[in-house]
């Protein structure tokens, strides 16, 4: 199979379920303006490359500042994309296009004052974080708006609680949904295109260079050092890969996919190879693997009531063998936002269902970039759990910590009708 046949399925072509267009995306094509003081000037817009969105309005944005450019780098350390607006109006009107991705918007305080009212019933924002240089001063007027997350005046700890937010993963209930079984037929076209690696990295980084959204160094990094390392570690070092990747699995979006796909083939055959190595050897049987994470309160409460139910993951999952890192680093700071709820995964694995069902996991401490810092189990795409029990955790630090447990099935052929 080749890529042009890949595009026709990831387009709906060769499957029965369809996918509606991105209206966000579709909206993205066309060039928004941030308007200053001396005049308009054309902007184009960020392509999203997670299922969020950073948005930044000040009118002071000013991008020939080192402050602004120091901001900004440690924003994009994040992996993903930011757009700038000078002007309120137009920020709305970028914002009422957005339907499917979540928005976090940072604000300065001057101008937060006059739009976060209106703002916060936006339903596709998520978050405010208010930036300015006087804390006490903002924070009287921003206490009164629920989705202000914070008031702040470094932009590192705004940067903290947007990696929490980030955790975030969209989850089905009950069944699985079309699209867990459209990203399986786009997943197996994958595995059989007979691609040529070097062309399909120098694709890769020409195409995203000319979307302008990831950094160029980053870039710089993957064309010069691809082959110096396995795929699991461009999985785990911090660059964009993890964040798009994840993005385009979740989103099915399809040029994320098309031009990632090698690095798909990479990370699952790697994942393969390390799992067919580990079982027998150093992997027991069965085990428990942890997850913290929040979760909004509506998927929270469809969860709570859906106890037999299956939970798929569409991405590929990392999860830790040590229960104290995942509330601690992962579910517990979620509680810093009052719309979630923390959540700690107990996931009861079993290997033997993973190798049959052709859903590999792998121990990637000794070959993942933060080596031996955590027992991390990465999972393949296509996973499916089915939901045991949820019940709350006691807890000192909040009372919206709850354990979930889940329990392995594999993938759909084992998934009883």
């Amino acid at each position: 199979m080749d890529k042009k046949s890949l595009k026709s399925i990831a387009s709906g072509s060769s499957s029965s379920t369809t996918t509606k267009p991105n209206k966000s995306s579709s909206a993205a094509a066309e060039p928004t303006t941030v308007v200053s003081r001396s005049g308009t000037i054309p902007r184009p817009v960020h392509r999203v490359i997670e299922n969020f969105l950073f948005v930044w309005l000040d009118a002071n944005i000013n991008e020939t500042k080192e402050d602004f450019k120091n901001s900004l780098k440690q924003l994009r350390h994040l992996g993903a994309s930011i757009t700038t607006f000078t002007d309120a109006e137009e920020c709305f009107k970028f914002l009422s296009e957005i339907k499917k991705e979540k928005i976090f918007i940072i604000v300065s305080g001057a101008l937060g004052r006059q739009v976060a009212p209106e703002m916060q019933a936006m339903p596709q924002l998520e978050s405010i974080y208010v930036f300015c240089g006087n804390k006490s001063y903002h924070e009287e007027w921003a206490k009164t708006i629920p989705k202000v997350k914070g008031v702040y005046t470094d932009i590192k700890p705004i940067c903290q609680a947007l990696e929490i937010d980030r955790a975030m993963i969209s989850i089905s209930f009950n069944g699985l949904n079309p699209l867990f079984m459209y990203t399986q037929l786009l997943k197996e076209a994958l595995f059989e295109i007979e691609d040529d690696d070097k062309k399909s990295i120098k694709a890769f980084v020409d195409y995203y260079r000319e979307q302008n959204d990831i950094p160029k160094g980053q870039l710089k990094q993957v064309e010069r050092e691809y082959r110096n390392h396995a795929a699991i570690w461009w999985y785990t070092v911090e660059t964009f890969i993890y964040s798009m990747i994840n993005r385009g699995l979740r989103q099915m979006d399809v040029n994320i996919i098309f031009n990632m796909g090698f690095f798909v083939c990479h990370l699952h055959n790697h994942i393969a190879k390390l799992h067919r190595e580990q079982k027998g050897h150093n992997m027991p049987t069965k085990f428990q693997i942890f997850r913290g994470q929040g979760l909004s309160m509506e998927d929270f409460e469809k969860m709570k009531t859906t106890k037999g139910g299956l939970r798929s993951f569409n991405n590929f999952l990392s999860t830790s063998r040590d229960r104290k890192i995942s509330p601690e680093n992962f579910a517990r700071p979620a509680t810093q936002n009052l719309t979630l709820v923390s959540i700690l995964f107990v996931m009861a694995n079993d290997t033997a269902i993973c190798s049959n069902s052709s859903t590999p996991f792998a121990e990637v401490s000794k070959v993942g970039y933060y080596k031996d810092q955590e027992e991390e189990i990465l999972f393949t795409t296509r996973k499916i759990f089915r939901i045991d029990r949820t019940e709350r955790v006691e807890d000192k630090h909040t009372d919206r910590l709850w354990q979930v447990n889940l329990n392995m099935i594999g993938n759909l052929e084992n998934v009883k009708p």
